[in-house]
Parts: C-alpha cells; structure tokens; sequence
C-alpha cells in the first residue's frame, strides 16, 4: 500500500477526492452501472463516449446517452470527433445545456473501422489536427470552468508511437490532464500494458497525468502509482461485474490494505441493484435485456451452473431475477483464482487499418466524416 494517504486528483478547478476514473466502455458505462459503481466509493465516472457529430446534430440516439444519475456530483462526458469546428460546438452544447463539468476527449478507439478513416487510435499521429482540435476544445470549455482532458494509445505500433508527442501537444493546448493507456492500436486489448511509457509520459510533462491498463485490483491501481509516478488511475475491464472493485480503490489510496473478497450472496445483492437502477432509467423489461451482458461478468469463476448462468441471461422482469437469485449458494466464497486476471475483452495484436498514404506526414489531412462513427473507448 502506498505510505501515505493519496493526494486528491486535481483537473483544473475540479478535485476528485480518489484519484480514480471509471473508463467510457461502449453499452456498459451508462448512467444506472455509474451509479452503482460511484456508491461504492469516490472517483470520478465518465458518461459512454459520444461523437461530437451526433451531438451538434440533434442525435435523439446520442442525445438520449447524456442521461446521469442522482449520484454523480460531477457530470464527465467522454467526447470524439475528428473536426476541430464540430468538437468546439458539440463541448460548448455540452456546458451550456447539459451542465457538463468535465470533458475527455478519447484518441485511443483501435476499432479497424474507425482508425481505417484515420480517426481514433490513428488521429494523434495527425500532430497539427490532433493540436486544434485539443486548443478548440478547452477555449470552448474555458468560460464554463470545465476542465479538458484527453486519453490517447503510446501510438499506432511499436514503429509508430505517438504519447510523447501527444502529451506535449496536449500540455500546449491547456488540457487539464492526458491519460495514457499502455498499449498501442495494434495491441488492442492484448498482451501487457506497459506501465514504462506512462512513466515516461509522467516525466515529459507538468500536467497531470493518468495511468490505464491491467488495473485489475486494487493492489494493481497502488502498484501503478507507485512505478509511474502518475496523479491517478483509469479503470476500464478490471471493474466488468465487479462494482466493489471502487470501494477497494477507495480504501486502498486512503491506506487501507483490508480488502474483503465478497460472497456469491453479496455479489447477488449487487446484481440486483444494478437491474433495479437499469428499470429505473428505462423501463424494466429493457432494463433487465440491458443487464443480461452483464452476467457472466458478475459469475466469472463461481460454480453456477450453465442452466442458472442461461436463466440469468435471459431474464425479463425483476420477479425472475430475484427467484433465481434465491437459488444461488449465497455462502459460497469469492473465487479466489479470479484475482489479478483479465477481464472482458482481449483478443489478439493485428495491423492496424489505416488510410492510404497515412504515415507519410504528420501534417493535417482531410479525415472522412465517417471515422465518427460510433466507437470504443479504446
């Protein structure tokens, strides 16, 4: 454990009392599952990433995604687009309308779909574009008091990195923070972060700067800080139906080693609050269809059966998820096993797609519209 009681994170005016922030994860990090996770311990929790595009546009889908909960005191959009003039629009929406108080901007996407537009993973090596859109975005936000951030990848591939230069452009433009996520596009989810670029990254700049990858435990989050030197940490899969992993992070950053592993009955308990705060924002029927992903995540390692793991996936109301619940083994311990090891996706390291001629220059080119189409958080 750290031997001190970590110091606040601090993003311009804004102090988030733990230094963790819950990473965008695209049809998992909406308004109920923040919510769920932000009543486990302080942090800061960042809306579903939403284009630029869809938001200046009216988008009823991308409008319908701006929805938070009781719970979030700070509301923290994660923002992407690839066109300076749409993104100074879209955060000025964000601050105006909808009382946004934090905005990240996310170049990590590796979707092959996306970086194939140049968009993404890809853009940061545009260095002059990645430089407007960045200086648009914070004088859009800077008569708000809403601080900007940005995430971004160490860069396309290992011959091909992009942080460093990311970091300084970021500082230049005045964001409030840059964080960095270990791997590159062509990794995708795979292999091992590499906490060495995020300390390299720390020491490169004077803003702050946050860590991403392979945080599974709290025990990983402290281990980060304490290699990189970093001012906080983004939790992205390791919190995939574990919700009390941000009670943990609490504890841990205020010096508290006593982690208590949950029971099945205790996680049930979690489960059904996450379905009860998903009926509550919209409806119960499409609540408990939004839930169904959710389950082998909260089940990962317990000796529930295939026929309850498919009962559970398939669940329509709050009636059937709490008779099936019951017949769960509620004294049956925390898988101890499951510890320290990946969740959610992985997958394998590939090319990355990218448009033709693209390495050529890192001077600004035209991107099609269509690399804003909707994304991962990367």
């Amino acid at each position: 454990m750290l031997t001190a009681p970590a110091r606040p994170l601090r993003l311009g005016s804004l102090e988030v009392a733990t230094p963790v922030v819950l990473a965008p994860m695209a049809g998992v990090t909406n308004a109920a599952f923040r919510q769920l996770c932000a009543e486990q311990g302080a942090g800061l929790y960042v809306c579903e990433m939403i284009t630029s595009r869809g938001i200046v546009e009216g988008d009823p889908i991308s409008l319908r995604m701006l929805s938070f909960a009781e719970a979030e005191t700070v509301r923290s959009v994660q923002l992407y687009g690839i066109d300076p003039v749409y993104i100074g629009k879209a955060v000025r929406i964000l601050c105006d309308e909808y009382g946004v108080g934090h905005v990240d901007l996310n170049f990590g996407c590796p979707v092959p779909k996306i970086t194939r537009k140049g968009g993404g993973a890809a853009l940061p090596w545009k260095a002059t574009l990645l430089g407007e859109i960045l200086t648009e975005a914070v004088s859009a936000a800077k008569p708000y008091d809403v601080p900007v951030t940005m995430k971004t990848r160490k860069g396309i591939d290992d011959d091909h990195l992009t942080y460093l230069d990311a970091g300084r452009i970021a500082q230049d433009a005045g964001c409030a923070a840059i964080a960095l996520h270990g791997r590159t596009a062509a990794q995708h989810y795979s292999g091992t972060a590499d906490w060495d670029s995020i300390a390299t990254l720390k020491q490169a700049v004077d803003i702050p700067v946050l860590g991403n990858g392979d945080i599974w435990e709290a025990s990983d989050a402290i281990a980060m800080v304490e290699k990189t030197g970093v001012d906080g940490v983004v939790v992205g899969r390791g919190c995939l139906g574990r919700p009390w992993l941000f009670r943990d992070l609490a504890a841990a950053f205020a010096g508290d080693d006593a982690i208590a592993l949950p029971t099945l009955g205790e996680v049930a308990g979690w489960m059904r609050r996450h379905v009860e705060l998903l009926a509550a924002d919209m409806g119960e029927e499409r609540g408990c269809i939004e839930f169904r992903k959710h389950v082998a995540w909260y089940l990962k390692g317990f000796r529930a059966g295939g026929r309850m793991r498919h009962a559970l996936a398939t669940i329509s109301s709050l009636a059937d998820l709490d008779t099936l619940l019951a017949d769960l083994d509620h004294d049956e311990p925390y898988p101890v096993g499951e510890l320290g090891t990946p969740r959610g996706r992985q997958g394998s390291p590939k090319r990355v797609a990218l448009p033709d001629g693209w390495l050529s220059s890192r001077e600004v080119t035209r991107i099609d519209p269509a690399a804003e189409d909707a994304t991962s958080g990367g």
